[in-house]
């Protein structure tokens, strides 16, 4: 995992968005999931921010539609809408991981076009503030020792995206994932709690979700897991690759459109998004829902997504959550 995009914002361009041969008719947004959480705020944010600054001049409409955490969606666009030029889909990187493991069905990485990035949360390992664990190598040392003598938990099942994350640092540990004595809870809050009750002894989450506890000195993070250092009260934690763990877990969030989307409505909205990404106000914005920036569009992106879900695909193999070959 070895190709990443905390980016410099491009040069500010003109405000509206333009693509030869193309003018949005009625667009929408489909967020893959009921409304709040991460697809909701992806296409609610991107496009009230699109339409306040001019970027896009026609209304973006979000629909919501769960069902198989992304799974209705690809279907729902693959079967009935192809060609559409006028629909976005909103996704994160637990999208590629459910391609790699199969849970779109037939549909992955090459059943859409992939748009870009309008920003990104990343994975940190945290424990309580007392923990016998002060650094990374610590962990490593211990899951080197016994794998499944340290309890871990997180929200997911096993080879959910916060699994995922520990499943990472216990390979590089030279372990094997599925000896791990995972826990599983009904989201962050829960496994939290645990963390700070003592009932378990690590916790992979998100930069977003720790700040609280981390700012009252609750907790300490062993990793985040980033290319490089994150701003603010992240400052001081090093990244697992640092501490010579060569492991990262971007938390990407952004589009894809239908399959068949023409080339000037693709190029519209890569255009939109880039433009969207130099704007002034954005990174207030995006900052303020949690995202840090990350930012890439267009054919770059659709590489990086495409080595992602390989990579992703790779790993579920390894640990026996893949038996076919896709």
């Amino acid at each position: 995992m070895n190709r990443r995009a905390l980016l410099a914002a491009p040069v500010l361009l003109p405000a509206i968005a333009v693509a030869q041969g193309f003018t949005p008719q009625n667009p929408e947004c489909i967020a893959p999931a009921a409304p709040g959480g991460g697809f909701d705020l992806t296409c609610r944010l991107t496009t009230r921010v699109m339409q306040e600054q001019n970027i896009v001049p026609v209304p973006i409409r979000t629909q919501n539609m769960p069902g198989g955490i992304g799974a209705v969606a690809i279907n729902h666009i693959n079967a009935q809408r192809p060609r559409d030029p006028n629909v976005l889909v909103a996704f994160s990187t637990g999208s590629w991981l459910n391609m790699a493991q199969g849970r779109f069905g037939r549909f992955g990485e090459n059943d859409v076009r992939w748009i870009g990035a309008i920003g990104a949360d990343f994975g940190v390992i945290a424990v309580k503030a007392d923990s016998p664990f002060r650094t990374l190598a610590d962990l490593i040392a211990a899951f080197r020792a016994n794998v499944s003598a340290v309890p871990v938990g997180s929200s997911g099942a096993v080879g959910s995206q916060d699994w995922t994350k520990i499943a990472l640092v216990a390979r590089a540990a030279g372990q094997d994932p599925r000896r791990m004595r995972y826990v599983p809870f009904e989201g962050g809050g829960a496994a939290m709690a645990a963390l700070l009750g003592g009932h378990i002894q690590v916790f992979p989450g998100d930069a977003s979700e720790v700040g609280g506890q981390l700012d009252a000195g609750q907790i300490r993070l062993l990793a985040v897991m980033s290319a490089q250092r994150l701003p603010g009260r992240f400052a001081n934690i090093p990244t697992a690759r640092e501490q010579g763990v060569d492991v990262e877990w971007p938390i990407v969030r952004g589009f894809y459109g239908p399959p068949q989307m023409p080339d000037a409505a693709y190029n519209y909205w890569v255009d939109a998004l880039r433009r969207l990404q130099a704007h002034p106000t954005w990174p207030e914005q995006r900052n303020a829902q949690g995202l840090f920036e990350f930012n890439m569009v267009g054919e770059e992106f659709a590489a990086l997504a495409r080595q992602r879900v390989a990579e992703y695909r790779q790993l579920a193999r390894d640990v026996g959550m893949v038996q076919v070959a896709q």
